[in-house]
């Protein structure tokens, strides 16, 4: 893992293995009181419901694909070798999508109940060839070499696009399984053959920095009052209404809140591949479901809380307060969300609400 310091995408995917931000909360809970599905689960940040109640969980970093079916305790269903983690589940027409990482190499996978996974892409191939942020400029972009050669080494000044991938959040729609890959800082497309494609490519988050970041990350004077671009760092996607996708980007950047709550929700046509803001403000934004009506759900991993967003609008409102929340799924009129997932010794556990 690397540092949770570090302001690039690998260092913002590697936070959720550090500290918490804590965020106050906007507004009064609504939500009622949740029933606990499952417990004792190590970093479960994906999930996926499937047609026929069976929850499928991902224990990322114990690399473990979990099923849990309607009254019948939870059961392992894949075991990744060591040192890989499992994450970015999908479902359609009983076939479950999942994502493995292993360092670099990172691979999108078919599984069908009782069966073992069946390779469907590999996403690291399609990053390291096609590299679709290589021209994105991230960090300052209005700074002299002077002011740039002050910058402390945990923090790059300017530079663009790496080849790095680790797929996040997944969903299918029509046949086409979208990606979100929070180092790729993109949302790719994986059809029924396995060819990958760039839907998008998600947008910096300029940040200007103040007085007290540059202070709390020992930034030189000279940044003050400029524009810090942090990768925007894609964490799930989720099918809404009209051909878009919802998006929730985490995104890179310091988690001590000294840059402030930067997480975003904002949707994609799947279609043209283009960005429209649904919410600012977030404080770690790490899963996104969109429910029946159009309401739009969003886990604050660093705010300790599920937030709804009203159909149509841009309004933020507290959901529920939850102990590290990272993954939001729903399901037949329920909101699944998987908390305490990065608690110590592991006691991650899935609620519905």
């Amino acid at each position: 893992m690397l540092t949770t310091r570090r302001w690039t995408a690998a260092g913002a995917v590697a936070v959720l293995a550090g500290s918490l931000l804590a965020s106050p909360l906007a507004g009064a809970a609504v939500a009622p009181e949740p029933t606990k599905v499952a417990k004792k689960l190590v970093s479960p940040l994906s999930m996926v419901a499937a047609g026929d109640g069976t929850l499928y969980v991902a224990q990322n970093f114990a690399g473990l694909l979990t099923a849990i079916e309607p009254g019948r305790k939870p059961q392992v269903v894949f075991k990744a070798p060591k040192g890989t983690e499992v994450g970015a589940l999908s479902e359609s027409g009983g076939v479950v999508r999942l994502a493995t990482t292993a360092g670099k190499k990172t691979a999108l996978w078919t599984m069908r109940p009782g069966g073992a996974p069946k390779k469907l892409a590999n996403l690291w191939k399609y990053e390291k060839t096609e590299n679709p942020d290589a021209e994105q400029a991230y960090g300052f972009t209005d700074l002299d070499a002077a002011c740039l050669a002050q910058m402390p080494p945990e923090v790059p000044g300017a530079y663009t696009g790496i080849k790095e991938s680790h797929p996040y959040g997944s969903v299918v729609r029509r046949g086409t399984t979208y990606v979100a890959d929070a180092a790729a800082n993109a949302i790719f497309a994986v059809d029924a053959d396995g060819d990958v494609s760039t839907v998008a490519v998600l947008p910096p988050v300029p940040v200007t920095v103040t007085a007290e970041a540059a202070a709390a990350n020992k930034l030189p004077a000279c940044t003050v009052g400029h524009a810090y671009n942090f990768e925007p760092v894609p964490t799930d996607v989720e099918v809404g209404k009209g051909g878009w996708l919802y998006v929730s980007l985490l995104p890179g950047g310091p988690e001590d809140g000294s840059t402030g709550a930067n997480g975003m929700v904002v949707k994609v046509k799947a279609k043209t591949g283009k960005v429209r803001t649904v919410a600012t403000g977030l404080a770690g934004a790490t899963g996104v479901a969109v429910a029946d009506n159009g309401d739009v759900y969003v886990a604050q991993l660093f705010g300790m809380q599920v937030s709804r967003i009203k159909h149509g609008t841009t309004d933020l409102r507290t959901y529920a307060e939850v102990a590290m929340p990272a993954a939001v799924e729903w399901a037949d009129g329920d909101l699944l969300v998987s908390a305490n997932v990065l608690s110590d010794p592991p006691k991650g556990m899935i609620l519905k609400y």
